[in-house]
């Protein structure tokens, strides 16, 4: 039995959530928001909550009943509130800049990267070494911040790179003469 699967996701207020067939969609002050559930999963309104069931008992049907539940919930707190990501730039010389939509990256190389912004997500630069992606779709906003982070992830020996905010990073001795 999925302990999360069980509990039922109430809808908050300012929220308007409807389902028709498999496909659940929430409206708020943020923005809007669709989730199409799986075929194996049924999905009903019940006073003010959106209560998830497995159709039956099989294996698949019970590993994609808390996995939906909890993509609802997302969904429902991305249009009330939305969904954001620190990142932090450690190393000299390594900053970040925003171009109009174009979030432009020094980290070392003989050129500075470029990163595209996009659709539904901002970012922002409110220092040189600290980036923040925002956005309702809480998928899409760890997706960027990953991406962001890939171009010169934290090494180990200095621990210069781009990290998330509060990530602490292993650090290994250098060598020794």
């Amino acid at each position: 039995m999925s302990r999360i699967g069980k509990k039922p996701v109430s809808v908050p207020q300012g929220v308007t959530a409807s389902i028709d067939g498999k496909t659940v969609v929430a409206k708020g002050p943020k923005g809007e928001l669709k989730f199409v559930v799986n075929d194996e999963v049924l999905v009903k309104m019940e006073d003010g909550a959106i209560a998830v069931d497995p159709r039956d008992q099989t294996k698949t049907a019970r590993s994609k009943w808390g996995m939906s539940r909890t993509q609802i919930a997302n969904i429902l707190a991305g249009v009330k509130d939305g969904f954001e990501k620190k990142l932090e730039i450690t190393g000299v010389g390594y900053r970040a800049t925003m171009q109009g939509k174009n979030l432009q990256l020094a980290l070392g190389f003989s050129h500075d990267v470029v990163y595209e912004t996009p659709e539904g997500i901002t970012i922002a630069t409110p220092k040189p070494t600290e980036i923040v992606v925002t956005g309702i779709d809480k998928q899409k906003v760890g997706q960027v911040a990953a991406e962001i982070r890939v171009y010169r992830g934290p090494e180990p020996y200095k621990g210069k790179g781009v990290r998330y905010a509060g990530e602490k990073i292993v650090r290994k001795e250098g060598k020794k003469k």
